[in-house]
């Protein structure tokens, strides 16, 4: 009796499938543990109040003029002291943005804010180059950032600036809301997706000391720690994970505080 042969395609099938379910249980056993050290307890619980330190806030857009008003006026509702406080509207946008940003900020500057429409002429670097070119003329000890599509709460100074209180902390994240969550199917799924993101790999990360990076916005950094870092870099698509790691290399410390939620669009489609 002849041995049988086997059928070369029925070993491939067998093999994808040995692939597949090494990776599924690989990923299970990567969210498990992330869940774990997601519950463990650490500073982020602890604030100690440091005052009214100065703050910038960044506000990179590019053609948005259906959200850009919202954004800058949730930004000067904010309940810090205008004293205290500098807003540079980064407008790289090329439509009718431009014209919308400059009538809302000349509103906001008659009431007594510190508010600027940055306009730079090119989009070289895209959004880490906005950033880049603000911070030449950011002054202060913070810098918050906000992109167009989020709606930070009037207390959010407030609350995330405690935080601070060790020199050593460099980037403060907070966790992302959504305002049309249950919009679609696919808004419902990019907002489970974000939620796991936050709630479990930033959450875990932060509480463990492993490296966690910045999420492009709703997050605020120490002025220094940007410096130190080496500022913003425009030869990368993920400006914000490459400068929380070049932070991280240096020495400082990254925060993700799940208690403090600002709101946001998710895409439609």
């Amino acid at each position: 009796m002849e041995p049988l042969t086997p059928n070369p395609f029925t070993s491939f099938i067998f093999d994808i499938f040995i692939a597949c379910a090494i990776i599924i249980i690989a990923y299970t056993c990567n969210f498990y543990y992330l869940a774990f050290l997601s519950s463990r307890r650490n500073e982020t619980e602890n604030t100690v109040a440091i005052g009214e330190p100065t703050v910038t806030i960044h506000l990179p857009i590019y053609n948005e003029k259906y959200v850009a008003k919202r954004l800058i006026d949730a930004v000067c509702n904010l309940d810090y002291p205008k004293k205290f406080m500098r807003i540079m509207v980064l407008d790289d946008s090329d439509d009718d943005t431009t014209k919308l940003v400059s009538e809302c900020v000349e509103d906001h500057k008659k009431n007594g804010f510190d508010i600027l429409h940055v306009r730079r002429g090119t989009r070289t670097g895209y959004k880490a180059g906005a950033l880049k070119h603000a911070m030449k003329s950011t002054e202060s000890e913070f810098v918050a950032i906000f992109d167009a599509d989020f709606i930070p709460p009037t207390w959010y100074l407030r609350k995330a600036m405690p935080y601070f209180a060790k020199p050593s902390i460099g980037l403060v994240q907070c966790r992302w809301g959504h305002v049309n969550e249950n919009y679609s199917a696919l808004t419902q799924a990019q907002a489970l997706s974000l939620d796991f993101h936050f709630l479990i790999e930033q959450r875990a990360k932060s509480n463990s000391r492993l490296f966690m990076n910045f999420n492009g916005t709703a997050g605020i950094w120490r002025k220094t720690c940007i410096e130190d870092a080496g500022g913003w870099h425009t030869a990368t698509l993920v400006e914000d994970l490459d400068l929380s790691y070049r932070a991280q290399m240096k020495g400082w410390k990254c925060l993700f505080i799940p208690d403090i939620v600002v709101d946001a669009e998710l895409p439609v489609q």
